[in-house]
């Protein structure tokens, strides 16, 4: 008898829990796709537009890759990787993220992966951006592509962490190709992106205490200029379009005159004309029938251009003269 009752008392229990079950649809948690302007991570003004922002959120933390526009023939896309990571029970039962640091093998290997087919070199040379330290390696494809991959780990200092704050990190991942831009343009997104996201309350801080002001302010003997162009070292540029090329002009060739006719053989040579001749009354014989051919066309071109000069004979009283007046 108690047996049967048992049974019958789950049987009951079963059917109300049928009842008041809703019968929803639930999606599992998993990665989902969010609009562009909730990217925890945004790129400089004229930089690589955003194409599309997956977010996956951790027990301790959340993740987004930020895929970005790709103007290249080397594998891949260009994204934007943020990893926020520190935030205890954040997200219960999401899973949480591993809290590890950068280490050279690690690094080595994301490089590898980031542009398949391209020799990629790390640069040794210490660079810095607005939140900190920073790492890269660069590389050009057989195609003239230019890639870089840069990573970057904003975390407070060990000192800061003994008080028992700042304990959180954000680890950035950047991989950018592209056909036309320079190392030097590529270089520029990662002095000019802005990260967006932050940790709720100061345990999670990852940037540690802010610094302090600047010791010259209000010190006697210490003059601030509006110009600060003489003592600060002027930002990369943002953006990698590239510059339109220079044009050159051809260059203009000299003007050269006509040579001048030389003279036969055995003649003397003329002076340099420096008009047109013409000829005097006095040099033509008046019985003459039929004027020089050599004269005849300085007085056409002479006629042609309206000139008339007169001869030294008729000048003065002496052009009363009927010879004068012919």
């Amino acid at each position: 008898m108690r047996l049967g009752k048992t049974i019958s008392l789950v049987a009951v229990a079963g059917v109300m829990s049928g009842c008041t079950s809703t019968g929803g649809v639930r999606q599992p948690s998993g990665p989902e796709m969010v609009a562009p302007e909730k990217a925890l991570v945004l790129p400089p003004p004229g930089g690589p537009s955003i194409i599309s922002v997956v977010e996956r959120k951790r027990g301790n933390g959340v993740e987004q890759t930020i895929s970005l526009f790709t103007s290249s023939s080397v594998p891949g896309q260009n994204f934007l990787k943020a990893q926020f990571l520190g935030a205890s029970g954040a997200n219960p039962g999401m899973g949480n993220a591993k809290f590890s640091m950068i280490n050279e093998s690690g690094i080595a290997r994301e490089v590898a992966r980031s542009a398949p087919g391209v020799p990629m070199a790390t640069s040794a040379t210490f660079l810095q951006n607005a939140y900190g330290p920073f790492g890269y390696a660069s590389g050009r494809s057989r195609a003239g592509d230019t890639c870089i991959y840069a990573w970057q780990q904003i975390r407070s200092s060990a000192a800061a962490n003994t008080q028992a704050r700042n304990f959180g990190m954000i680890q950035l991942r950047l991989r950018l190709c592209d056909a036309r831009a320079t190392e030097r343009q590529l270089l520029g997104i990662v002095y000019g992106y802005t990260i967006t996201g932050t940790f709720d309350g100061l345990t999670w801080n990852p940037y540690g205490n802010p610094p302090p002001a600047d010791a010259a302010l209000g010190r006697t003997g210490e003059p601030i200029y509006p110009d600060e162009g003489g003592y600060r070292p002027s930002p990369m540029p943002i953006g990698y379009e590239p510059a339109p090329a220079a044009v050159r002009l051809p260059r203009k060739a000299p003007v050269r005159s006509a040579p001048s006719p030389q003279p036969a053989q055995g003649a003397a040579p003329l002076p340099a004309p420096i008009g047109p001749r013409v000829p005097l009354p006095s040099e033509a014989p008046q019985t003459s029938a039929a004027p020089d051919a050599a004269a005849a066309p300085l007085e056409q071109s002479a006629r042609a251009i309206g000139a008339t000069v007169p001869s030294p004979d008729c000048m003065g009283d002496a052009a009363m003269t009927a010879v004068c007046r012919r």
